[in-house]
């Protein structure tokens, strides 16, 4: 009757808004736990795998758990379009042929029934290697030099691995085909397993005689010098791949690749932020309050900023395109923002603390008034700027 059955979502111990990948993962941790092949003859372990897998072929199916959860049991009995008891379910189907391929793996060793074959064509491992470079070449970009291990086909036995006047042979074990195929009884019948060949580890081939310049491998190790071209507008972590410059493939497989990851050293003054820089420049009380033409350190050198009278200290100013450029096109470059800092003097002469005495004197509390005012005998009033300058001539 449908009331014995435990509900499902309790049976793989999902909440009712699990996903698909959380029934998978939920279903294959208890396959794997009462799979009969772990524990042959356990009746326990066979009924709960039962359970599992009816649950699992229920909840996995959109259409079914749609009237599972308006149903509930009672939407599968009597023909109702359910998996019809636990021979009913279709252990071929994709889900449930890689929740097995993965269970079979893990229990008896290989790949399952989804393992390809080892001894085609594969692209050789990727050669990692640093470079350290200044901030100014990461924006301009630049040229290094290298020095990697290389491994090169072996002189003597051209690549062969075999001892000269010899060839190596084809596996008897795999055939040459680099893999073994085991059979397997489990609870649904005969399982077919591929592992890797042990004799031959995937080559098809098997080396009696080995080179004695490369034992065998095929390949000798030899310094190189290559030279890296580091594309303008790079930044610290990033790599510049150079194809074909990795390992060697297998089986006749291209080369990795020579992957050169960039270390860029930190600069004094700037700091670089994606495509734009960034400084700080101090200026002088007087230079703040009464302007001036200043200048300004960027990666393209110096060059002459005018800033306005009556600039107040952290005022940041951007020079467009005085930035990284961008590595897409070189063309396009980001910007340089430099924060004005007001820099107060720590030491100063007497000269100039009497013309700060006579500055504090001329401008007493007109720091809150509005320069352009007019004085009561029709004057015009001077503004604070105005005094400011006044006081620094007279020094």
């Amino acid at each position: 009757m449908a009331d014995s059955k435990r509900d499902y979502y309790e049976v793989l111990g999902v909440s009712k808004d699990a996903n698909d990948n959380d029934l998978k993962k939920a279903y294959r941790v208890l396959a794997k736990k009462y799979h009969p092949d772990v524990d042959p003859g356990n009746k326990d372990s066979e009924k709960l795998f039962k359970e599992a897998s009816e649950a699992y072929a229920v909840l996995s199916d959109s259409e079914k758990r749609r009237q599972y959860d308006q149903f509930g049991h009672a939407a599968f009995d009597n023909g109702g379009g359910g998996p019809g008891g636990f021979g009913g379910f279709d252990f071929n189907s994709a889900d449930f042929g890689d929740i097995f391929g993965d269970i079979f793996g893990d229990l008896f060793g290989g790949g399952g029934r989804r393992g390809r074959s080892s001894n085609g064509p594969m692209k050789g491992a990727n050669i990692r290697h640093r470079v350290r470079i200044s901030f100014e070449e990461a924006v301009f970009g630049c040229e290094k030099e290298i020095e990697v291990m290389l491994k090169e086909p072996c002189t003597s036995c051209h690549g062969s691995g075999a001892k000269p006047g010899t060839s190596p042979e084809t596996c008897t074990k795999c055939g040459g085909k680099g893999q073994v195929v085991y059979t397997q009884q489990s609870f649904f019948g005969t399982v077919q397993n591929v592992q890797t060949c042990p004799n031959c580890h995937g080559s098809g081939k098997i080396i009696k005689d080995k080179c004695t310049s490369c034992g065998g491998t095929g390949y000798t190790s030899t310094r190189k010098r290559i030279k890296v071209s580091i594309p303008a507008g790079i930044d610290n972590g990033q790599s510049v791949r150079i194809r074909d410059k990795g390992e060697p493939g297998a089986n006749g497989g291209p080369r990795g690749d020579l992957l050169v990851e960039v270390n860029v050293s930190r600069h004094p003054i700037f700091q670089r932020q994606d495509m734009h820089i960034f400084s700080t420049v101090s200026i002088s009380y007087a230079q703040a309050a009464l302007g001036s033409d200043i200048r300004i350190s960027t990666v393209d050198g110096d060059v002459i900023y005018t800033i306005k009278a009556g600039t107040k200290t952290d005022t940041k100013v951007r020079l467009k395109g005085k930035g990284v450029p961008s590595l897409r096109s070189a063309q396009v470059r980001g910007d340089h923002y430099v924060t004005l800092i007001i820099q107060t003097p720590e030491r100063l002469s007497a000269e100039a603390k009497e013309a700060l005495r006579r500055f504090d004197a001329l401008t007493g509390d007109s720091l809150n008034q509005t320069a352009g005012m007019v004085s009561d005998d029709g004057s015009k009033k001077k503004g604070f700027f105005e005094k400011v300058k006044e006081a620094f001539e007279e020094v």
